[in-house]
């Protein structure tokens, strides 16, 4: 028995669908607040398509530093090296991430990795030496 992968939509609209709106219609299908930034910086999410479509052109790796640039559907099948305040982190851009921020999946913070204390940190080790 053969699954088939469910077809991607997006408030009913299908991922080529989406790819023929422009901008300013695909923004009506996101939630308010990347609604209004998309409305409101519509030009600077102009540029850094062009400035994607040079680079693809190109073939050179796209590395941005915009990390609130809101994911359109002409990124979708991207690789993006997003900054995260240390180094650029590869992603790869899927329907899933339409109308996040890019920001949202290049972490700027580590995880936590709790071990044993060190010396000093307990009472029974105030007195060791701390070479």
């Amino acid at each position: 028995m053969e699954y088939q992968k469910k077809q991607f939509t997006l408030r009913g609209k299908t991922l080529e669908e989406l790819k023929k709106l422009s901008i300013r219609e695909f923004a009506k299908y996101i939630p308010s607040r990347e609604r209004r930034y998309v409305l409101r910086n519509f030009s600077e999410i102009e540029n850094f398509l062009k400035v994607i479509r040079d680079k693809k052109k190109k073939g050179k790796e796209i590395k941005t530093h915009h990390r609130d640039i809101v994911i359109v559907p002409e990124m979708v099948g991207l690789k993006i090296n997003i900054y995260n305040g240390k180094s650029f982190l590869p992603i790869q851009i899927n329907e899933e991430m339409l109308g996040h921020r890019l920001g949202e999946f290049s972490h700027t913070r580590g995880k936590v990795k709790h071990t044993k204390a060190g010396v000093g940190a307990t009472k029974g080790s105030m007195h060791k030496s701390k070479k």
